[in-house]
């Protein structure tokens, strides 16, 4: 969905090309049935706008066709024009997302689910099918409020903070302490914790003011190349092309600059 944002700070319309966007799990079984290795994620789903159990059943669905190679990236947006649209209360997602974690995790890991939570709850259930990996699969989430760094070292796997502010750098760095420090106090082993980030580069992009991942290929060599040294594990681009052809090619670039 898009639309003209109420509460930001950029203001006006979304890019045309946010418009028209086919839903990612089906487009990613699509693509598990001609692709052999590549792992298939979302950065990301806003989760709230989606029923737990639907919603793992889709993912679970999609690990057991491409034998184990889905990847759950989830966020819970900020637009309220979305939630009105979608029909779901903008407040408390936080909280909401908390639970919603929780209960994908029940659903995929345990054969007889039972959850029972202030916003989300289900009755003794069996609920498949379920997953290829185990013990589930890897959920990944974006944010970049505490609240999110607090979510990821409870329930998840990794972090997908997004590229699209001019001090991204410094904000990341903030973020990577934040989440370590927040890892030292929980129980889990926080060795399940990787770090993930999927950014919007157009390579292509002039401007005085260069946003990270933008400009020339050069120019996104250096970025990632600054990843490294911060101690970024792997990062996703987004690469903006008119056509398939021109994603690929772009693609061949940066990875060649880099290597």
């Amino acid at each position: 969905m898009a639309f003209k944002p109420k509460n930001t700070s950029r203001g006006g319309n979304l890019p045309t090309y946010y418009q028209n966007v086919l839903d990612p799990l089906e487009t990613l079984t699509f693509a598990a049935a001609h692709t052999d290795k590549i792992a298939l994620g979302t950065s990301v789903i806003d989760m709230l706008f989606h029923n737990p159990v639907i919603l793992a059943r889709r993912f679970a669905t999609l690990d057991v066709l491409s034998h184990g190679r889905s990847i759950c990236g989830l966020g819970i947006g900020w637009s309220e024009d979305e939630y009105i649209a979608s029909n779901i209360p903008y407040d408390h997602r936080a909280a909401r997302a908390d639970e919603f974690v929780q209960a994908l995790t029940r659903i995929w890991t345990e054969d007889i689910v039972e959850f029972k939570g202030r916003y989300y709850e289900l009755p003794a259930s069996k609920i498949g099918p379920k997953p290829i990996q185990k013990p589930r699969i890897p959920i990944y989430l974006a944010g970049f409020s505490p609240n999110t760094f607090s979510r990821v070292v409870k329930y998840a796997d990794g972090w997908l903070p997004s590229a699209d502010r001019l001090d991204f750098f410094e904000h990341l760095t903030d973020g990577i302490k934040t989440l370590k420090e927040q890892r030292k106090r929980e129980i889990r082993n926080p060795e399940i914790i990787t770090l993930t980030f999927p950014f919007h580069a157009d390579p292509h992009k002039d401007g005085t003011e260069r946003p990270p991942f933008s400009g020339t290929v050069d120019d996104v060599r250096d970025d990632l190349k600054r990843l490294k040294e911060i101690g970024v594990d792997h990062a996703i681009l987004q690469l903006i092309e008119p056509d398939l052809n021109g994603v690929i090619d772009t693609a061949k670039q940066v990875s060649k600059s880099v290597k």
